[in-house]
């Protein structure tokens, strides 16, 4: 094997540093890729290629970052992550841009400051609907694992000592099997300046794990939807009407179980792009310009009855404890194409390269990478030897070929399904069965894979193949897809020059606009 290896420069292995907070997940993927983890004893102290951890990084990391390390949190990205500067954000959007884009947000109130206004809708809503009960549930602006939620239809109940946030509840969510759920939608953003998003196309549906129920409030069963509230409830390891064991789906399984109802669930998953879009905007010009990092969010996405998309919330650091088989099957992955994208989006956008070993000797060293020496250390290496860390380890010749290609064909397919003979139990609710099928309908007929709506997408998706040894030439539009990550924005050559120097962001809200009334006219 020795003869048989061309002659050139040898590849070590990356470097990955973590602290106490990283996630083990990805530190077992990492290791699995062949990369090292930093030993401050053994190495130098900027010998890293990437620092991942679940907290963010102050200023002066970012400042002092080298062009061969990576971050894996962009600097005031929490303007999109805490409730109330997210509905103060998204609030200012609507009075920017007009209401109907920004009607994915249910109606919020920032508290203590906006507690006289939500007082006055309150009592025209209760003047408005008579003996009839209106919904809010108050969230504390900064905890996770929606602790401390409080869901009332009297004021009374209104309780809060901290900054909270009171919203409308969407007490039409769309169930399965009478319980409601959410989606997690994975979604990362390689940089801001110019603006680049990628979406996961695949993700977890979370399940409460008793049926839903309006009579009774605080059963948070019924109502919340977060693993870690209903992992520890008496239902969680029954097996329940058509959802099964546990409380989480993954996303194409619940886009199959739409299907077998003929949702258009393409039409559903261009919506929740759109909210995806519209959302990283209201905060995008805020953000302070940062080298080397990217942002791997979480979306929390509701679907009401009328098959429409409302944003709960957007995690910073999202939850990757890996708690059952639906975990396992997109987590992993998940952390596997987040290294692709960033890796290769570092080589094709920065034209970065490797740096020479000591004098005289033919090591490379993935660690420092030098932009300047790029194009002689691509006409030195084959793609397969760049890709000998960065891609995950085969065992045979054949796999490794198929390695190469980073964008092979996605084909979503479908995983046995737990279904009933019946096909009721879609949009039960405790009130009454609805007579109808969900107003979206139409199958798409073949149905190979869920693509984001952006015609540049539609018509390369399946003809882009990303090559680690030809960069991103300036002024080009991002590489489209990576494993399961796929580019939403930009999504054409006018978004593309809005977002290249300095953020129009006016005219990309035009561009959205005129792709929503597409959506309607169809």
């Amino acid at each position: 094997m020795v003869e048989d290896r061309p002659p050139g420069p040898i590849l070590k292995p990356p470097v990955f540093h973590v602290d106490d907070t990283t996630p083990e997940v990805v530190q077992s993927v990492l290791l699995e890729r062949g990369w090292d983890k930093f030993d401050k004893g053994e190495q130098n102290v900027e010998d890293w290629n990437l620092y991942w951890r679940t907290s963010s990084f102050r200023m002066t990391e970012h400042i002092n970052v080298k062009p061969w390390q990576r971050l894996n949190h962009h600097p005031g990205t929490t303007q999109l992550t805490r409730q109330d500067h997210l509905a103060r954000h998204l609030k200012h959007m609507k009075r920017m841009y007009g209401t109907p884009l920004y009607e994915f947000i249910p109606l919020t109130f920032i508290m203590p400051n906006d507690y006289n206004k939500f007082v006055a809708e309150y009592f025209r809503e209760k003047h408005v609907l008579g003996a009839k009960h209106s919904y809010w549930i108050c969230k504390p602006a900064e905890l996770s694992h929606r602790r401390g939620i409080i869901i009332f239809s009297d004021i009374k109940g209104l309780l809060f000592d901290d900054t909270y946030i009171v919203q409308k509840y969407i007490c039409n969510p769309l169930l399965v099997g009478r319980y409601k759920c959410d989606l997690r939608i994975y979604v990362c953003v390689t940089g801001f300046k110019p603006l680049t998003i990628y979406i996961y196309q695949e993700g977890l549906v979370r399940f409460a794990t008793e049926k839903f129920d309006l009579s009774n409030l605080q059963n948070n069963y019924a109502h919340l939807t977060n693993s870690s509230i209903n992992k520890s409830g008496v239902s969680y390891e029954k097996i329940k009407e058509v959802i099964g064991h546990g409380c989480k789906w993954t996303l194409s399984r619940f886009f199959s179980y739409l299907r077998s109802w003929d949702v258009d669930d393409l039409l559903l998953w261009q919506k929740i792009t759109q909210v995806v879009i519209l959302t990283v905007l209201a905060i995008a010009p805020l953000v302070p310009f940062a080298a080397n990092c990217f942002e791997l969010f979480g979306f929390d996405i509701l679907i009401d009855d009328n098959l429409k998309p409302w944003l709960l919330e957007v995690n910073f650091s999202p939850a990757l404890s890996i708690d059952c088989s639906a975990d396992i099957s997109v987590k992993r992955k998940l952390i596997h194409d987040t290294i692709e994208l960033i890796y290769l989006q570092g080589l094709r956008n920065e034209r970065t390269g490797c740096r020479d070993g000591a004098k005289g000797s033919h090591s490379v060293s993935l660690t420092k990478l030098d932009v300047g020496r790029f194009n002689k250390v691509c006409s030195a290496l084959p793609c397969e030897s760049l890709l000998q860390f960065t891609s995950r380890t085969f065992k045979d010749e054949s796999a490794v070929k198929k390695a190469i290609k980073i964008c092979p064909e996605n084909k979503h397919a479908s995983q046995p399904r737990e279904m009933t003979s019946r096909k009721k139990d879609l949009l039960l609710s405790t009130r009454e069965a609805p007579k109808t099928k969900p107003k979206l309908k139409g199958r798409r007929s073949p149905h190979k894979k869920i693509i984001p709506f952006m015609s540049l997408i539609q018509s390369r998706a399946d003809k882009t193949s990303i090559s680690p040894c030809v960069p991103l030439d300036n002024g080009k539009v991002p590489g489209l897809q990576a494993g399961n990550f796929v580019l939403i924005f930009p999504f054409n050559e006018a978004t593309f020059g809005a977002s290249r120097n300095g953020l129009n962001v006016r005219r990309i809200i035009q561009k959205l606009q005129k792709l929503k009334n597409k959506q309607h006219s169809h």
